[in-house]
């Protein structure tokens, strides 16, 4: 026997998303392309041959974006690689000559200067907190002993 149907409460339901619960959990597809990239795609077809000999018509012309464009395509911009990075650090005494020995390591070769950087920058947030930690345990040095004094 089927459920019969629940009677209409009167109680308007709330039928907005709720947090933490997608209206579509599989997600979009793998490979699905946004509607914009499929309509360029698609007005594109069969022209890329003309638009690039165009490109480099323009470029050989002295048309600096076009240059750009052409430079980009056979010469991509070089991206950090991914890779894990061993140093021999001797144990530093403070956080000062860590960041010291990172720009020491860059200067020396055996490390990237933009992952040196991002070491220092990551050494400057340390002591950034522990400084507030720092002022934090003062300041409640300095309460506890003001109400000592009240007493």
């Amino acid at each position: 026997m089927k459920n019969p149907e629940p009677e209409n409460s009167g109680v308007i339901q709330d039928t907005r998303f709720r947090k933490g619960h997608s209206g579509n959990p599989a997600g979009k597809p793998k490979g699905t392309r946004h509607r914009a990239t499929q309509a360029v795609m698609t007005l594109l077809e069969g022209e890329t041959e003309a638009l690039t000999r165009k490109a480099i018509e323009l470029a050989k012309e002295g048309d600096i974006q076009a240059l750009k464009l052409c430079l980009d395509r056979i010469c991509p911009p070089v991206k950090p690689a991914a890779q894990t990075v061993t140093l021999d650090i001797p144990a530093p005494e403070n956080l000062a000559d860590t960041a010291r020995a990172f720009v020491a390591a860059a200067a020396s070769g055996d490390l990237a200067p933009d992952i040196a950087a991002q070491l220092v920058s990551a050494v400057a947030s340390v002591a950034k907190v522990e400084e507030m930690e720092n002022l934090k345990e003062r300041l409640e040095a300095i309460e506890r002993a003001l109400k000592e004094q009240k007493r």
